[in-house]
């Protein structure tokens, strides 16, 4: 496994829903603080700082660290767990799936539950289980032994799904995409930038709990005081069965996505052209994509203080907000090359030109 490999499989392994990031920050504070000056805020962002020639501009890519899960609320006498989402979940793609149980005393596996289909009757087979409704099987036989497997309400629960190369070698499933890849981007940023000379100081965010209110994004950006703001994400692939063009225009092995609109923000103009310019000038493929709800970390980046340039970059995701996501390497590399060579650029003559 190559070093690029091992990156992304120790990002996507570690559990981390919002409000639990702290396995996920102790991998990235592994591979940052190599690379750059290490804090982290009272929320619990983590924040490399490397500087270039200059102080200024400040540039903040932000992948956040949380990915969406469950959270034990309560557990009945007969033993079985009932629990909160967090983040969006689709009920389509939550039964029969395995979790884990993450607690005081270690990790307990479990299923969501689900009824075999010989016992359904017709009506009943067309309709949705809803999530208040569902439950996760531990293998226990009362609520005492729950408790004795040290599960007790407020343990956070993650998805089951292992990291791992398909067979094409290109493309890779993991769960948690959503957003260890904007994590990953931001490190490899970092580490490519070792030695070069760029003309700003890059800040690399590891947000907390985007998925429940892009909170992380919020505090995180008050201690970096950006100048510009990239949201480094997934992004919403379409190239499967049963989605329109027009519902979504990203395709994997494609390069990698700028959003053009979110529910959270819309980007700043100038700055998406030069995104644009810079990529074409490298011939670095992108493509472009909307979304009408959702939103990124940007969304709260672009509105601190005075106001703050911002775009997202993403690399096409299949089947994100499940148990398990696909990408295309290419992509990640190719984002990753795009925003090497856009903070290149970004000297205080092209940052103030953005809002001139």
């Amino acid at each position: 496994m190559d070093e690029t490999l091992r990156l992304l499989q120790d990002l996507t392994d570690a559990a981390g829903v919002p409000g639990f990031e702290d396995e996920v920050r102790g991998v990235i504070r592994r591979y940052l603080e190599p690379l750059a000056e290490v804090e982290v805020d009272r929320l619990g962002s983590i924040i490399g700082r490397k500087k270039g020639s200059a102080e200024s501009p400040r540039i903040m890519l932000s992948g956040h660290m949380d990915e969406i899960g469950f959270m034990v609320t309560y557990i009945t006498k007969e033993g079985y767990i009932k629990f909160q989402t967090l983040g969006g979940w689709w009920e389509q793609v939550m039964l029969a799936q395995r979790v884990i149980i993450k607690t005081r005393q270690g990790d307990v596996p479990g299923l969501i539950g689900s009824k075999p289909p010989h016992i359904l009757g017709p009506e009943e087979r067309k309709k949705m289980v809803e999530k208040k409704d569902m439950f996760i099987d531990v293998g226990a036989s009362s609520d005492e032994e729950v408790k004795a497997f040290g599960i007790r309400p407020g343990d956070p629960v993650i998805p089951d799904s292992p990291f791992a190369t398909m067979k094409n070698g290109k493309l890779i499933m993991a769960k948690a995409w959503d957003d260890r890849l904007g994590c990953a981007i931001f490190l490899e940023v970092l580490k490519r930038l070792q030695g070069v000379d760029h003309p700003n100081t890059v800040y690399g965010v590891g947000s907390v709990q985007e998925e429940v209110g892009l909170r992380g994004a919020t505090t995180s950006s008050e201690v970096v005081d950006p100048d510009v703001g990239f949201a480094l994400e997934v992004g919403i692939a379409g190239d499967m069965p049963g989605v329109r063009p027009e519902e979504s225009q990203e395709k994997l092995g494609k390069g990698p996505t700028i959003l053009l609109y979110d529910a959270s923000m819309v980007p700043h103009r100038r700055l998406r052209d030069l995104v644009i310019e810079t990529a074409e000038s490298n011939g670095i493929p992108y493509q472009f994509n909307a979304m009408a709800g959702g939103g990124t970390d940007a969304g709260r980046i672009h509105v601190h203080g005075r106001g703050v340039p911002s775009l997202v970059i993403g690399v096409p995701t299949r089947y994100i907000h499940s148990h398990t996501g696909v990408i295309n390497r290419d992509d990640y590399e190719g984002a990753v090359r795009l925003m090497v060579e856009v903070i290149k650029r970004l000297d205080q003559a092209t940052v103030r030109g953005l809002v001139g």
